[in-house]
């Protein structure tokens, strides 16, 4: 009898760095990048007889996220000390959420097997400082290869930790939860999510179990995730170790473990903490944190509509195909321009997100999007798409147009009277360009009256060329069919 399949059993602990301009607990300011160690203070160098004081914007873009994810925030939380060691915490404890977090609940949909939605319950999401960075590898040729350094720049910055039920049942679950989680935190205005700078880290739980039982496996903790790519690898790699262990009759070690992405394997770092480890208590510095009513209704009051809600009105208000309008969504400024431009040229939406997905998108990284740089205004756009609207221009000459306005060359109407790009409407040189080019191609005449119907393309692409990619494309199809079928 064939032993059980596995399932992997898969939880996600997601530290974002709140877009704040100073740090939890004092005035220094969040930067990166900066020289190290320059912006610190007794505060966050965690000086004997410095105290605390709690930056309520922190707070409010924690409750941002909250509200946003469906949680319940609470009206009183409590801030405790997390004890432990380590050199890039000064303090010796870094200032957590323990008991009595911000907010619990909550849900984020990801796709799941077939790609229907599935909810991913959340278990709670809390405020944290952050600790320092130890660089174990440095720029400076004077300093030994044994020796590693603690910048302090980062101690103190506010950070809300989304911790998942475990309810992600594969690598790829995991994957979609965090394209999505990184999108919404962005959305909201809570963090900038960029994985490559540390404000959006992750560490991944997972156990194996026979598929259908309701008792979870041995848990391992995955640490060094700095992108949503290496979750997932790490993910893949990390069951697979797993399963070839139980498969040998061995058993899962309780452990943290770090993720190589040289070698795409995961080894152990130490072995698994747990809560009584820390010992966690209240901070006798800081009283209880209490969001009122009127500080949540605020904080609700000023969130904007959610990707999913407006992705499914664009769909519904403009009849675009679902796909697109999740993409047009998939960061806000993008959706925002995509908007301005529908305002500015009503009649034809569909026209419009076709150039956005089409050559805008390919014009733009995912900075730009998130940051709402697009190559050329919205207006710009619009009066682009309403010009090949009312045969003005083709839609060749608007490609040919898009990288002058992009450069800034001029608005549409000044290039098009500049560049004399006005497209040919008058039938008499069109029919004497169609009448041309046939009496010049009898073997594609043939070809296309015995049956090739594609051989019409060739001949609408000679009228075009003789014509200078001017004439309407609407006329020329419709003459060429007149003279071909006669």
């Amino acid at each position: 009898m064939s032993a059980p399949a596995l399932e992997p059993v898969i939880g996600l602990e997601v530290h974002a760095q709140l877009k704040t301009r100073t740090k939890s607990f004092c005035g220094c300011p969040v930067v990166f990048g900066a020289e190290p160690n320059s912006a610190v203070c007794p505060v966050c160098l965690g000086y004997p007889g410095a105290l605390p004081v709690l930056n309520r914007e922190m707070v409010t873009l924690a409750i941002r996220l909250a509200l946003a994810t469906g949680c319940e925030v609470h009206g009183s939380s409590v801030f405790a000390r997390k004890n432990y060691f380590y050199p890039d915490l000064p303090k010796g404890y870094q200032i957590s959420q323990y008991d009595r977090p911000l907010a619990t609940g909550g849900r984020v949909e990801v796709r799941g097997e077939g790609g229907a939605p599935r909810a991913i319950r959340l278990n709670r999401i809390h405020l944290e400082e952050d600790a320092g960075k130890s660089m174990h590898e440095t720029p400076w040729d004077d300093v030994p290869s044994d020796v590693s350094l603690v910048d302090l720049n980062r101690a103190g910055t506010p950070l809300a930790e989304i911790v998942t039920e475990p309810d992600l049942r594969s690598p790829d679950e995991a994957y979609d939860f965090l394209v999505r989680l990184r999108r919404l935190v962005r959305w909201v205005g809570a963090s900038d999510g960029n994985m490559e700078e540390g404000s959006l880290r992750c560490d991944a739980n997972v156990s194996l179990r026979p598929a259908g039982s309701e008792t979870y496996g041995t848990k391992v903790e995955i640490k060094n995730l700095n992108s949503i790519a290496h979750v997932k690898k790490a993910l893949e790699h990390e069951i697979a170790r797993q399963a070839e262990t139980l498969r040998r009759g061995g058993e899962v070690v309780q452990e943290t473990r770090l993720f190589d992405p040289g070698s795409g394997a995961t080894r152990p770092m130490r072995s698994k903490e747990e809560a009584m480890d820390y010992r966690y208590f209240p901070d006798p510095d800081l009283g209880a944190l209490v969001v009122d009513a009127a500080w949540r209704d605020e904080v609700a009051a000023a969130l904007p509509e959610l990707p999913e809600p407006r992705a499914a009105r664009l769909s519904a208000s403009l009849g675009l195909p679902p796909s697109d309008a999740a993409t047009l969504c998939s960061a806000r400024p993008f959706a925002d321009a995509f908007e301005e431009a529908v305002a500015a040229h009503p009649a034809n939406p569909k026209g419009i997100a076709n150039w956005f997905l089409g050559d805008l998108l390919a014009r733009m990284t995912d900075a730009d999007r998130q940051e709402g740089r697009l190559p050329v205004a919205p207006a710009a756009l619009a009066r682009l798409v309403a010009r090949i609207d009312d045969g003005t221009i083709s839609g060749k000459i608007a490609k040919e147009l898009l990288p002058l306005l992009c450069e800034g060359a001029g608005d549409v109407d000044g290039l098009i009277r500049e560049k004399g790009l006005v497209q040919v409407t008058d039938e008499a040189p069109i029919r004497a360009a169609v009448d041309a080019v046939v009496a010049a191609n009898p073997a594609q005449v043939a070809a296309y009256r015995g049956g090739k119907a594609a051989t019409l393309g060739w001949f609408v692409g000679q009228v075009m060329k003789a014509t200078g990619g001017k004439a309407s494309p609407a006329i020329v199809n419709r003459l060429l069919r007149e003279t071909l079928d006669a």
